[in-house]
This record gives C-alpha cells, sequence and structure tokens, in this order.
C-alpha cells in the first residue's frame, strides 16, 4: 500500500509549503509550457504528474521528512522535476557543484549525510569518483542514480543510513527544501539551509519588485547549485505559471539567439556575462525588443556596461544578496541604474537592512558607513551540521553579510568592500583560505597569501604570492590544484616572493600585498 497521499487530499500544516505551486498551476494553467529544455518542452500537468509519481516513490521506497537528496547535475527539467517532488515529499534537495573536484564534493557529501546522490549521465564519471572517496573516507554506502531513471521505469533506490524510518506527518513551512553550499571564512563550505518559508518569502519580495505573469518568458542561465538558479526567477516563475528557457551552459550567441526566438521578458546574469553578451559580435544586431527586465547579481556592473545595454533598450535591474539572505536583499531599479552607479540600492519588500558599525558594535543611524546586516524571513537560520557556525553570524537576530557598505541620504546602499576575505569572480564566490589550503600542500610551498583583485571581465580574480623553500615552476602549481580546486578558484595570477609581508601582530598584511599586486600589473611584470 502507499504511503504517499497527494497534496490534493492531504491537509498540510504549512501554508507556504512549495509543494502547493504545481498543484496551483496544474489546476489553472495546464497546457501552459513550464519548463523549455533547449526545445524540449514540459506543460505544467507535466510537471505537477511527474513530481507527484516521484515523490511518492521517494515516500514508498523510505525516504522520511528532513532526508538528504544531493545531485550532480546540469540545469535540466529533470532536476526540476526532482526539486518538486522533494518539496511534496518533504525530502531536502541539495545541489552540489559539477564544478568542483571530487575531494571538494566528498567533503559536502560528508557533512550532508545524503540518502541519495543522483547524477545526470554527463557527470556520471565525477558522481563515481566523489561517491568512491566519500565511501572511503566514511566507510558508509551511498546509492547513485542517474537523473534519467527517476520516476520513469526504474524504482527509486532505497535511501542509504537508516533501517527504521519515521512515520510520516504533514510537511511545515520551516521543514528545509534546499541546502546550497557557499565558502566560509575559513576555507570550509558551509551547507546554507533554505526553508519552504524562506524561498515563499523570498519569492513574494522579488514579485513586489519585478512582477512576474503568465505571459513572462524567463531565461535560467545560472547554475541549479546556485541560489540564484532556483530563488531568482525560476521558482517565481512556476508559482505564477511563467515560462523557463533552461540553459545547461552560458553561450552569448545562443543566448542572444534565445532572447529572439523565445521571445524572453527577463533573465539574471553577473555583470561578466552582461559583458561577454555585449563584446559578441552578435549583440548590435540582436533583437532584444522583449527583453524587459534584466536583473544583475554578484557584483555591481560598470558604467560603461550599464550605458551600452541602455542604449539598446534594456533596462538594468542591479541587485545584491547573499545565499544565507535567500539571497535578495538589496535591489536598485533600473530607473536609478544610471543615477547611481555602484549602488545596490534599498531592501527588498519583507527585508530589511542597517548597518552596525564593526569596532563599536552600534547601529549607524542615517548617512554613514557600517557592516551590512539584514533581517526577514527570507533569511536563513542555519548552516548543515553547523548550527554553532552559523550563529557567529546572527547578532540580535540580524545576519551579518560581512560586507562594509555606505548608506546615502536617500536610503540606498552602496557596497565598499568585504570585510570578509572572499572575494567574487564571474559571480562564484571563492574563499582565499581555501585556495591557500591548496596551495600549501605542494611540496616546494612554504607560505602562501591569496587575494582578489579587480578584473575588467570576471570582476575579481586570484592574486597569489607563494613563498618556496626551492624554485617552484608555475605550470606545475596550476597542474597540482587542478586535481584539489576548482579550475575558477585556482588564482588568475602568481607571484613567488621571499617573504610575505607582516603586520606588527605577525598577521599577513593583505593592504600591503594589494598594493604590490596592484604595482605589479600596472608595470606588467605579470
Amino acid at each position: 500500500m502507499s504511503n504517499y497521499v497527494s497534496l490534493l487530499d492531504e491537509n498540510l500544516d504549512g501554508l507556504h509549503t512549495l509543494s502547493r505551486w504545481t498543484t496551483q498551476q496544474y489546476a489553472q494553467n495546464p497546457g501552459k509550457v513550464a519548463i523549455d529544455d533547449r526545445g524540449v518542452t514540459l506543460t505544467y500537468r507535466e510537471l505537477h504528474k511527474r513530481s507527484e509519481r516521484l515523490a511518492e516513490k521517494l515516500v514508498n521506497a523510505g525516504y522520511a521528512i528532513g532526508d538528504r537528496i544531493a545531485t550532480i547535475c546540469g540545469n535540466s527539467a529533470d532536476q526540476v522535476v526532482l526539486f518538486f517532488a522533494c518539496a511534496k515529499a518533504g525530502v531536502i534537495l541539495a545541489p552540489l557543484s559539477w564544478r568542483l573536484s571530487p575531494r571538494e564534493i566528498a567533503a559536502q557529501l560528508q557533512i550532508l549525510e545524503p540518502s541519495l546522490l543522483v547524477a545526470d549521465s554527463e557527470f556520471e564519471s565525477l558522481a563515481l569518483s566523489s561517491k568512491r572517496r566519500f565511501q572511503t573516507d566514511t566507510e558508509e554506502t551511498l546509492p547513485l542514480q542517474l537523473i534519467g531513471s527517476l520516476g520513469v521505469e526504474q524504482e527509486v533506490a532505497a535511501p542509504a543510513g537508516k533501517s527504521e524510518r519515521s512515520s510520516r506527518r504533514a510537511i511545515s513551512d520551516d521543514d528545509a527544501m534546499l541546502i546550497l553550499f557557499t565558502s566560509g571564512t575559513q576555507g570550509n563550505p558551509k551547507g546554507v539551509v533554505l526553508t519552504h518559508s524562506n524561498c515563499f518569502w523570498t519569492n513574494l519580495s522579488l514579485s513586489l519588485t519585478i512582477p512576474v505573469t503568465t505571459k513572462d518568458v524567463i531565461l535560467a542561465m545560472l547554475p541549479q547549485f546556485h541560489v540564484g538558479g532556483w530563488n531568482i526567477l525560476p521558482l517565481l516563475a512556476w508559482w505564477t505559471g511563467a515560462t523557463v528557457v533552461l540553459e545547461p551552459t552560458f553561450d552569448p550567441p545562443r543566448v542572444l539567439k534565445l532572447i529572439s526566438e523565445r521571445q524572453v521578458t527577463s533573465m539574471m546574469a553577473v555583470p561578466t556575462q552582461y559583458l561577454m553578451l555585449a563584446t559578441d559580435p552578435a549583440f548590435k544586431s540582436a533583437d532584444l525588443s522583449s527583453l524587459r527586465h534584466a536583473i544583475v547579481g554578484g557584483a555591481s556592473m560598470p558604467s560603461r556596461l550599464i550605458e551600452i545595454w541602455h542604449d539598446r533598450g534594456v533596462g538594468l535591474t542591479q541587485g545584491y544578496g547573499l545565499t544565507e539572505g535567500g539571497p535578495n536583499v538589496l535591489c536598485l531599479p533600473e530607473n536609478k541604474a544610471k543615477e547611481k552607479i555602484g549602488f545596490s540600492g534599498r531592501p527588498y519588500p519583507h527585508m530589511e537592512a542597517a548597518l552596525r558599525d564593526p569596532d563599536t558594535g552600534l547601529i549607524v543611524q542615517g548617512t554613514g558607513v557600517g557592516e551590512l546586516i539584514c533581517r526577514g524571513p527570507g533569511v536563513s537560520r542555519a548552516y548543515f551540521n553547523a548550527q554553532d557556525e552559523f550563529d557567529k553570524n546572527m547578532i540580535d537576530g540580524w545576519l551579518r553579510t560581512g560586507d562594509l557598505a555606505y548608506r546615502d541620504d536617500e536610503g540606498d546602499y552602496r557596497i565598499i568592500d568585504r570585510i570578509k576575505d572572499i572575494y567574487i569572480s564571474g559571480g562564484e564566490n571563492i574563499s582565499p583560505a581555501e585556495v591557500e589550503a591548496a596551495i600549501i600542500t605542494f611540496p616546494e610551498v612554504t607560505e602562501v597569501a591569496v587575494l582578489g583583485i579587480p578584473d575588467e571581465k570576471w570582476g575579481e580574480v586570484g592574486f597569489a604570492f607563494v613563498v618556496g623553500k626551492a624554485e617552484i615552476s608555475e605550470a606545475d602549481l596550476i597542474e597540482h590544484l587542478g586535481s584539489r580546486i576548482a579550475g575558477y578558484k585556482i588564482p588568475k595570477y602568481f607571484k613567488f616572493i621571499s617573504q610575505i609581508p607582516k603586520s606588527g601582530t605577525n598577521k599577513i598584511s593583505r593592504p600591503q600585498l594589494r598594493e604590490m599586486a596592484v604595482s605589479l600589473l600596472k608595470e606588467s611584470a605579470l
């Protein structure tokens, strides 16, 4: 007998659970295209039916509320079906980055302790290597299943790690829906927990700033292991009955073609991607007339790039956020983009922001500078299996962002610098401590310091200062790093020096290193 009760028959405790969304659209817009996955479409009827069937299989196989399913998948309709199946079954989806090495993925699997690992065929080899390393390190078994087989001819693999399953209960607003990994200040990754309620309020806030209706077509290019791959437009689209054009990779000529062919109305990208689109030969003649909303995240847009897009009739909405924030924290509407270059705007609806003096801990009133803090129902309340680490970021119910910001007399915020050392390259958060830990494993390296420096294309790139006990080949060092960290984390620049400058308290003097890096680049020494 089935243990699964359909959402249509179950009296859910949670009013804000995402399990409701496909049911609503199935009733209202069953024939509307929900997903266009490289030309293969999925209607809301199919999305609902497939996710219901898969949810039933998960429950009958023994998956309990709170169990984790980790994935190594590209953007696909199959992963969206799995997402909503997890929402209906009370299971947590944890998409992992296919850009990582098996060592890095295995470390995240140890944190997650998932009941199942799911991969698509493109990343099967990576998933197998990661699974083997995880099982060797933990002596635990972990079933692996290809995503294409879920809900089709095969049954779902039995969950690992539990012989007795808990009794079913109604899914709650505060049950976890997603776990998304972000870089920690000490280099170790943190799994940010986003509940059904977090996702509901984040998307409600977004809808009050960027209205999305059944007539909209959303282009989704951010990878689904990023919070933006779900909570910046795609989930809002599936809540309101819009169509999402899913792209597994970012290819500028194809993106420009898709905007015209699919009549895309809204999209989100990082400044590096907008730059690559603007410099593509097809940009000047591309038909962008349908594009009403272009959201910018990850970093601020340079003024010249804003002008280029405005000249093509496309307004840009600058945003600021972080995974722990759900992610949406600040938003600068397109009518202010030219007027306030470099600003990130004001808090989204249902979000509050403030400035906290890093030295005194006091709240800064009016115009001023301080650490940006935020609070609201969309903000996460936990790192998975690391609550103590998360609590360090919380002060009296406010989330510390680690970013130093300026607030002007109109209440708009501009990010000045990161108090933490993490830098953002092409929209990816990179922890210098993690990169340093990988470099120091090279036999000849005795000391290293990594920092982010401005880069016209990527926003920021890594610059590594390395001290060695013997002469080191840069090529050998890069090859060494390739098996330990993701390619995008490998610094663009390396400088081999005899001694790393320190402060009076024997801490690495990053301001001095930054000056050295800028000077070296100006002199074209690297």
